[in-house]
């Protein structure tokens, strides 16, 4: 290639050297790389990016989620962000998503990649030992900026928690003791069975229907005796929420009554770390 042909190539302005010989000295790059980069080949760095599982884009979002769940106090786990990623790039058009996670030594050149973000061990501390008021106060600061965001109106800012309820609890009764007995219980088998409501409450003092989780392996018509219309009823061994049931609630009860009222704006669902609220269904669902 001559002279010019390279100028042509390049484009360069008047004054820069017309050579890529010349051009390479005057930035210090080695000639092969310009002479590849007019080729149209790509750096070792856009190489290593196109072979990557997630695009840079999706690394970025994926990241600033990593860094957003530990600010309010529920850090991803190591072992879960392979299925992070998964469900991040499934939502690509059908032609592009991969069609199984990336490798077992993914999340670790994930964290390399992005300094903001670092391998941790957390170990159980006993909550006498714990700072709380500390952490109280963070979690505060962090979500004081997802609040201060224009788009989200105080109408579509969501609490939700679970309540319990005993059934089968024993009333207390009237006895004759010893003057020295100073004991106000009495031994007895007591079946403690219990049914959770789940309960959501917005920032304006709307509330939505809630699901009631009733112990039991099968719907019983007799859960109910007067009519309650809106309310779901659901069921499980324990009589507590679990993770199907939480991805239940969250398409039965909470989108269906607030999807609407939202407007296409945003809106912020703010609960405790219970596992169950963070599975893959979840996350994709939301």
């Amino acid at each position: 290639m001559d002279r010019a042909s390279e100028a042509l190539v390049l484009g360069v302005p008047h004054g820069v050297p017309k050579s890529f010989r010349a051009l390479a000295d005057h930035r210090r790059v080695p000639r092969t790389t310009l002479q590849h980069r007019s080729r149209g080949r790509q750096s070792i760095e856009e190489k290593a990016q196109s072979q990557q599982y997630l695009y840079p884009w999706e690394e970025k979002a994926l990241a600033k989620f990593v860094a957003r769940q530990d600010a309010v106090g529920r850090p991803v786990r190591i072992k879960d962000l392979g299925s992070l990623a998964f469900s991040l790039a499934r939502r690509r058009e059908p032609a592009d998503r991969p069609s199984k996670p990336p490798g077992k030594n993914w999340p670790q050149g994930f964290y390399k990649r992005h300094p903001d973000i670092k391998p941790s061990k957390s170990s159980p501390l006993d909550w006498n030992r714990y700072d709380i008021f500390e952490k109280v106060v963070h979690w505060f600061n962090v979500i004081r900026e997802v609040l201060q965001d224009p788009d989200v109106r105080p109408e579509n800012v969501y609490n939700m928690d679970e309540t319990n309820a005993m059934l089968s609890k024993l009333n207390s009764i009237k006895v004759l003791v010893s003057i020295e007995n100073k004991r106000g219980y009495r031994g007895t088998r007591v079946k403690r069975t219990t049914i959770t409501a789940i309960e959501c409450v917005s920032a304006d003092g709307r509330y939505l229907n809630p699901m009631v989780i009733w112990p039991a392996s099968t719907h019983r018509s007799n859960w109910t005796t007067h009519p309650t219309p809106g309310w779901h009823y659901a069921f499980s061994d324990s009589g507590y929420t679990d993770s199907y049931l939480s991805l239940q609630w969250l398409k039965l009860v909470f989108d269906p009554q607030t999807k609407q009222r939202a407007n296409q704006k945003p809106r912020v669902l703010i609960c405790d770390g219970f596992k169950t609220h963070e599975t893959l269904e979840i996350i994709e669902f939301l």
